[in-house]
């Protein structure tokens, strides 16, 4: 990676400081066209989406829950909510032409990855990126297999043999399900791109490592003791750059 590199940043909120770090350094990023994802099945689709630059349609809008009044779909981020179905896709297509266009000519793509954990909507069973604040009962929690993860990643880079990739697990712990089983989601996610190294053209950058093992005081994380704080993510990207473009 470099200064003329064009780089595809996609993945959890850690993605979003990543890239948004990447942006005020004056380089060429697109960064999370559908908004914020954090599973490796809603990541995979996103970018089969940009791929074949099919258009979103009426038979995608969902009706937000919570009396929200808005629409939006299973595959965005509430961020592109919008009152009228209308001006939702006319935003997402819109944004969707964009990403396709710089998904031809990225280089290099950067992943982070959040949880293996994902939310299915019945009862077609298909893994949303975000529930849109719909009642519980429409969705079942499950915990993908480490195989599954493989095989995202490995039909992801596959796929895309002119680009350099550039993996990460997110250092932000979720904790919806308990540590335990956050512990158990990052592990998954940390072996599944342990064998995307065999493809050659992929690296990982440690920042999980680097938040919990090296930072791993509360000093370093945000009053919810989840989140790293501004300090830590300084710390973090100091390490990222000269590392990501020195290019081992």
């Amino acid at each position: 990676m470099n200064s003329k590199s064009k780089i595809m940043v996609l993945g959890s909120c850690f993605a979003d400081g990543i890239g948004k770090r990447l942006q005020s350094e004056g380089f060429d990023v697109c960064l999370n066209p559908f908004g914020t994802l954090f599973n490796p099945a809603s990541i995979y689709s996103s970018i089969e989406r940009m791929r074949g630059a099919q258009p979103f349609t009426e038979r995608e809008c969902v009706e937000m829950g919570a009396n929200a009044g808005k629409i939006c779909s299973f595959s965005h981020h509430t961020s592109f909510a919008r009152v009228e179905a209308s001006d939702f896709l006319e935003n997402a297509n819109a944004r969707l032409k964009e990403a396709s266009r710089a998904w031809e000519e990225a280089d290099t793509v950067i992943i982070t990855l959040g949880t293996a954990f994902v939310w299915k909507h019945q009862p077609e069973g298909r893994i949303v990126s975000n529930c849109l604040k719909r009642p519980g009962y429409e969705f079942t929690h499950e915990l993908l297999g480490l195989q599954e993860v493989k095989d995202l990643l490995n039909a992801i880079i596959s796929a895309a043999p002119e680009k350099e990739f550039i993996l990460t697990v997110s250092p932000i712990r979720h904790l919806g399900d308990g540590a335990h089983s956050n512990q158990v989601s990052k592990s998954t996610l940390l072996l599944a791109e342990e064998s995307a190294l065999d493809h050659g053209r992929v690296r990982y950058f440690p920042a999980y490592e680097i938040l919990l093992d090296e930072l791993r005081d509360y000093k370093w994380y945000a009053q919810d003791r989840v989140h790293p704080s501004p300090e830590a993510v300084d710390v973090i990207w100091e390490r990222f750059l000269p590392w990501a473009e020195a290019g081992d």
